[in-house]
């Protein structure tokens, strides 16, 4: 039994991409004596978590365990739930990084004790590490995720997207897109590189496939200038450069940079007519004003400034585009004058992959579940402050 997890570790490096999750079972079945496993999948949405291995849980048999690996997936914490013949079903949150996969289903013969425990869950790390590097080698794990067909714009977005969340000693940040389906060109993207986090969030003008073909020149301008070594500005400056030459200013991209010293604090911005930033300080959510300065992309060789903010330890920060702030469904008036202050003053004790759930959910709701009308996109990061990171 001590030697569980290199046992698994070994079985899933030896499989082929496509077939990590069987691995997993066979190996899990032998040294955890587990009667069956399954592997539940997030899906784009984030509405629901779907089984790999055992199709016909996606029917009937599905609703008996949802509850319990929705608290697993949600609380990031095993949960544990018998049945009426003793067996127990133990529920393991499947996340690297702070980016949360899924949910992996280990049934044992009897309620597990503590030390079962912390091996399944040593476990489930090895297998959500192999999961993400297996997404791409097949398509396997994609189509359980996709609950819809996804138009191709919202193709091209998911797969640049960095993930849905990361987490370090000193912060946490997560984000969403809507409609999942069909988004077309806002974004967000990021980078964690020493005491520096770098977050982008994008809103390319126009819709559909041209609005996100035009997103992926600019992310991946702005990805260029970073991984070059160059400053806030320059990326700035290298993305609205490449953009304004291709498209002439007749097509450009409201974008805000932010780069946080994860250490002290100081968070340096570049806004370019940017989405809205705002900050949520104990129960109060206030707006951040920047000066907003041309969006990359509609004039040549434009030039851009950096300003200064500091945060608080327990600080968090939203970053909305207009799809969220300005949504209006006709008679209601806009979403960020009227509702979204209250969404996210309600997150205050859920994490920010929790938090921009909550805050998208209360946009579908002031649309009254129909179809948003706009893209949307929704980014939280909790900066914990340096003490956070055990060396404060």
């Amino acid at each position: 039994m001590l030697e569980a997890p290199g046992q698994v570790s070994r079985a899933l490096r030896a499989a082929p991409p496509d077939q990590v999750v069987e691995a997993a079972d066979r190996a899990i079945r032998s040294v955890l004596g587990a009667s069956r496993t399954d592997v539940f999948i997030a899906d784009y949405r984030i509405t629901g978590l779907w089984p790999v291995l055992d199709a016909d849980l996606s029917d009937g048999g599905f609703l008996a365990c949802h509850d319990a690996a929705q608290r697993c997936f949600s609380s990031q914490q095993p949960v544990t739930d018998a049945d009426d013949e003793g067996r127990c079903r133990l529920y393991l949150p499947l996340s690297v990084w702070g980016e949360r996969l899924g949910v992996l289903l280990v049934e044992l013969p009897a309620p597990p004790g503590p030390d079962v425990v912390e091996r399944a869950a040593d476990i489930a790390g090895e297998l959500a590490v192999v999961l993400r590097a297996a997404d791409r080698e097949t398509d396997r794990y994609r189509r359980v995720r996709r609950r819809e067909r996804l138009s191709m714009a919202a193709e091209m977005q998911w797969e640049l997207l960095p993930g849905r969340g990361v987490s370090h000693a000193a912060f946490e940040l997560a984000g969403q897109l809507e409609p999942a389906y069909t988004v077309g060109g806002d974004h967000f993207d990021w980078s964690v590189d020493d005491d520096r986090l770098t977050v982008t969030v994008l809103n390319g003008a126009g819709i559909g496939l041209a609005a996100a073909l035009l997103t992926a020149v600019t992310v991946n301008a702005l990805r260029n200038a970073r991984r070059s070594g160059g400053s806030l500005v320059e990326q700035a400056e290298l993305a609205s450069d490449t953009v304004f030459y291709q498209h002439r200013g007749r097509r450009y991209v409201a974008t805000l940079l932010l780069e946080l010293d994860t250490v002290t604090g100081r968070v340096r911005a570049v806004d370019a007519g940017s989405p809205h930033l705002l900050r949520v300080r104990g129960g109060t959510v206030t707006p951040i004003q920047l000066e907003q300065q041309l969006p990359l992309g509609m004039f040549a060789e434009a030039r851009y400034d950096v300003q200064e903010f500091e945060l608080e330890p327990g600080d968090r920060l939203f970053v909305v585009s207009d799809g969220v702030w300005a949504a209006d469904p006709g008679d209601r008036g806009a979403y960020g004058e009227r509702t979204m202050a209250r969404a996210m003053r309600s997150t205050r004790l859920q994490p920010p992959a929790e938090a921009v759930g909550t805050v998208m959910r209360e946009l579908h709701a002031w649309h009254a579940d129909a179809d948003l009308r706009d893209d949307a996109v929704v980014v939280c990061l909790d900066w914990r402050g340096s003490a956070g990171r055990g060396d404060g």
